[in-house]
């Protein structure tokens, strides 16, 4: 008979040690899980904060070509109409070469093309941001759950783990960002 106890407090002690250790097991996975959200946010933001100001530099780059292109085609037009045929043809003929060369290298100037690219690589990235947002407070709010239910909370305080808090913006970060200030910079 002692034999027999001493097996089922063997098999009790056994599965008490086999629970606390999934247990635990289980808080570090959701705690990893909640770093690795971090770290996957924190890379949609240094992608942001290089993506934008640069396709943002593209786009004002292709904005001044264009206008300089369409300048030089309203000053051909009205040095032709302004002057005399003998005296304007060869400056014309040279103005409208120059001219005929942008245009083949660049035949279709349309600028509206480059914004609609800045506008839906914003949109992606701002997407893919709130995205990760969700996903992290998803995370938060497991692990929380994890630590706050039994057994998880007896096995959590006594192995030091924390609640996890979540983030909130800054009242900085609740503002929109203002697209015309990254043109005018």
């Amino acid at each position: 008979m002692t034999g027999l106890i001493s097996l089922i407090i063997a098999i009790i002690v056994i599965a008490i040690i086999v629970s606390i250790i999934s247990v635990y097991n289980s808080l570090n996975m959701r705690r990893n899980q909640i770093q690795n959200a971090f770290s996957s946010l924190d890379a949609l933001f240094i992608k942001r904060s290089d993506l934008i100001p640069n396709l943002v530099t593209v786009v004002k780059q292709y904005t001044n070509y264009e206008k300089e292109v369409l300048e030089k085609i309203t000053q051909l037009r009205q040095s032709k109409s302004d002057t005399t045929e003998y005296t304007a043809d060869s400056e014309v003929s040279q103005m409208m070469k120059q001219i005929m060369i942008q245009v083949e290298n660049y035949p279709d100037l349309k600028a509206s093309s480059q914004f609609n690219n800045l506008q839906y690589s914003w949109n992606e990235s701002e997407e893919q941001i709130a995205a990760s947002r969700r996903y992290l407070s998803a995370s938060i709010t497991d692990y929380n759950n994890g630590l706050s239910t039994f057994p998880g909370n007896v096995i959590g305080a006594n192995f030091g783990f924390k609640k996890q808090e979540w983030q909130m913006a800054t009242e900085t970060q609740r503002q929109n960002v203002n697209a015309e200030d990254l043109f005018n910079k």
